[in-house]
């Protein structure tokens, strides 16, 4: 796991808009959502949207359009790794 993903996960223990990541994060636009992007294929977050409620499939074709739109939240998997680092 890269700096960038772990520094993502510490932020996603509840649901968290992609713009609160991105003013909590020093991070830009084009780090943010290839580190969220990697996460999601590691299956270690999930997507809310359209709101957070709501769960969304993971779509890596239309992700970089949208990424800026989700709600991100870590799964039980994606946790337990950030923990045991």
């Amino acid at each position: 796991m890269t700096e960038h993903e772990f520094d993502i996960l510490d932020e996603l223990y509840f649901v968290t808009s992609y713009p609160d990541l991105r003013s909590t994060l020093s991070l830009i636009d084009e780090e943010l959502c290839q580190g969220l992007q990697s996460l999601l294929e590691k299956g270690y977050i999930r997507i809310m949207y359209p709101d957070q409620d709501t769960e969304h499939t993971y779509d890596p074709n239309t992700f970089g359009k949208h990424c800026q739109e989700y709600y991100f939240l870590a799964t039980k998997a994606g946790l337990v790794v950030h923990n045991s680092i």
